[in-house]
């Protein structure tokens, strides 16, 4: 395990927007738990009525996550919050949510069009865009955590869908970070997420450290390529 713990998680700035496109035919696989993966889809358990309860992933990148669980440690496994969304539910987050992240980061002086800038740095702006659609709409966005072998969820420093500085993902690697409760221990939990789901081929969203994907335009945006996947709004 010292081998994904001991490097370090990149302090990187927000993503830039990738327009560049390619998109591939690839159907939604749904995951399934097994022994390495749990599924305890959230947005349905907080009461979101278009939560979807389903995990679904894209071919590839259910073929990806299979991958980086086998090298999970002995004991430990994923746990699932979040993958594919429906249009509707992503519509949902993002009334939900504003004004919540309006309130925490003290927003009220900014004009609407930064606002939704800011917010979008931990929900996506629901464009209807099938060609440069909102992350989790594409099937492409996984959103994760570890169990440990005692069977409790890894302490990671700050909950799912958090609105605070501490859901980046290299938080725990900065200065500011140093003295807080557990800090080294929160750091290297991190560090075993993202090192393993980048050894499989995901890229992060340097906001959120539970938040990893493949073939979607933040994907595209750090590796340079085109998006390989459009929005899937609804199930046919």
């Amino acid at each position: 395990m010292s081998n994904y713990t001991e490097t370090p998680i990149p302090v990187l700035p927000d993503l830039e927007q990738y327009t560049k496109t390619a998109f591939i035919d690839s159907p939604l696989t749904e995951v399934k738990e097994s022994e390495k993966i749990d599924i305890r889809m959230q947005y349905p358990v907080l009461g979101f009525k278009n939560g979807e309860q389903r995990c679904f992933l894209r071919r590839e990148v259910h073929e990806m996550l299979q991958n980086a669980a086998a090298k999970l440690p002995e004991g430990y496994r994923f746990r699932i919050w979040d993958t594919w969304r429906p249009f509707a539910l992503q519509e949902e987050l993002f009334v939900s949510y504003s004004a919540k992240i309006i309130k925490e980061f003290h927003l009220e002086g900014m004009s609407e069009e930064e606002q939704h800038s800011f917010i979008g740095k931990f929900v996506a702006n629901p464009i209807p865009d099938r060609t440069l659609p909102p992350a989790h709409t594409t099937g492409g966005a996984v959103d994760l955590t570890l169990v440990g072998p005692d069977g409790e969820e890894l302490e990671m420093g700050c909950g799912f869908d958090a609105f605070t500085d501490k859901t980046r993902a290299a938080f725990f690697e900065t200065e500011e970070a140093a003295g807080l409760p557990d800090a080294e221990l929160i750091r290297d939990n991190r560090r075993l997420l993202y090192h393993i789901m980048l050894e499989a081929g995901f890229t992060n969203l340097p906001s959120e450290w539970w938040h990893f994907e493949y073939g979607d335009k933040n994907w595209s945006a750090v590796v340079d390529k085109p998006a390989l996947y459009d929005g899937i709004f609804e199930l046919d």
